[in-house]
């Protein structure tokens, strides 16, 4: 089997990713695997075994052509059989256009809740250009997923709503997730810090991690709890103007921006409790990794949530863009030792069984595109 991976993550061209490592164990089982991903201009073709990478240098304005002509190239001289897009949007589109005149068949990722209502909504000027891009998305993914022979969901959830919007038009989702290792680092200690209850907070700083719900609902619950505190682990476009709310609602002796820690995993179990506030999620990995690190978790409803933790058993759940929900789970937290003990031992428990149901994802990955070309 030769199968063709467009792909967005630039990392594919360090040796010693994790995402390297993975894209090693599929050729392993395969003929051979091409990837072709976006990249800097220092990025070159490379070859280990059958496994073959592809550098595409292009403007963010031509990328959908750029993939789309590079990858067709690469389907008549390599013979591909399969076609693998990252997400059913911009890669999703380069990959239809790319199989158009070939024989090769269409496989479909989505890692990304795009029908929860938050995709798209707009909640102000600051994500007004987000919102719109999209819904421009929707419209392409609308396009992209009728057309595709196979689609791999990473939840229930995404699914479920796959199904509920297109039903008989598309193919049945499999359902596969997130890779996650299930051995838990040793905890490192959080930096000194005078607060003596810990939120810890980790993931990229973007308009959907709704990152500002968090800070917001920290201020209602020092007002009666001062020893909170809350640390921030990750980077992106929204960190100054989280910085400058935490300044404006005088936080800054209460909040800690870590910004990106490859060991943030070792983090989580020296908080006394891991906070999420997302609008949409696709899987959730890092809910997963704060249970097996057994700290407690308060989230909104979002990716596994439901599946595989449940509402009062082993999470505490809010409704999204809803700060003082997420204020009255915490002081919930803080006031109740039981639940504060039985939460995340239930949690672990609840994610350690859904990953032994997981089985070996590259098994599982490969089996899926092999369905597409029956």
């Amino acid at each position: 089997m030769k199968v063709l991976f467009i792909s967005n993550d630039p990392s594919i061209f360090d040796a010693t990713s994790g995402v390297r490592a993975r894209m090693r164990a599929y050729a392993a089982l395969m003929g051979e695997l091409h990837v072709l991903s976006s990249a800097g201009k220092d990025a070159k073709e490379e070859q280990e075994g059958n496994l073959f990478l592809h550098p595409a240098h292009s403007w963010r304005l031509f990328r959908i052509c750029a993939l789309a002509r590079r990858a067709h190239a690469l389907i008549v001289k390599h013979s591909i059989e399969i076609v693998s897009a990252q997400d059913p949007f911009e890669h999703g589109l380069a990959a239809l256009r790319a199989i158009r005149g070939t024989s090769a068949k269409l496989h479909i990722q989505v890692h990304t809740d795009f029908l929860s209502p938050w995709f798209v909504k707009i909640g102000s000027w600051r994500t007004l250009r987000m919102s719109l891009l999209n819904r421009y998305r929707c419209r392409i993914a609308n396009r992209v997923l009728p057309a595709a022979n196979g689609i791999r969901a990473v939840s229930e959830r995404v699914k479920a709503s796959l199904i509920a919007r297109y039903d008989a038009r598309i193919s049945e989702p499999s359902v596969i997730p997130i890779a996650i290792s299930t051995d838990v680092p040793a905890c490192v200690p959080l930096p000194k810090h005078p607060s003596t209850f810990a939120l810890i907070a980790v993931g990229r700083l973007e308009p959907e991690k709704r990152v500002e719900d968090i800070l917001a609902a920290l201020k209602l619950v020092i007002k009666r709890y001062p020893m909170v505190g809350l640390f921030i682990v990750g980077e992106g476009r929204e960190r100054k103007r989280l910085e400058r709310m935490t300044l404006s609602l005088d936080l800054e002796k209460h909040v800690v921006f870590l910004g990106e820690r490859p060991d943030a995993r070792t983090l989580m179990g020296s908080a006394q409790a891991f906070i999420q506030a997302s609008a949409y999620e696709g899987y959730g990995r890092t809910l997963i990794e704060a249970a097996l690190a057994r700290v407690p978790i308060i989230t909104t409803d979002v990716g596994i949530v439901g599946e595989v933790f449940k509402d009062g058993a082993e999470v505490i759940v809010a409704s999204v863009a809803d700060p003082a929900a997420l204020a009255l789970n915490i002081s919930r937290l803080i006031e109740d030792n039981r639940i504060r003990q039985e939460l995340p031992i239930r949690a672990e428990v609840a994610a350690r069984a859904h990953l032994a149901t997981v089985g070996d994802l590259s098994t599982r990955i490969i089996d899926d595109l092999m369905r597409v070309l029956q």
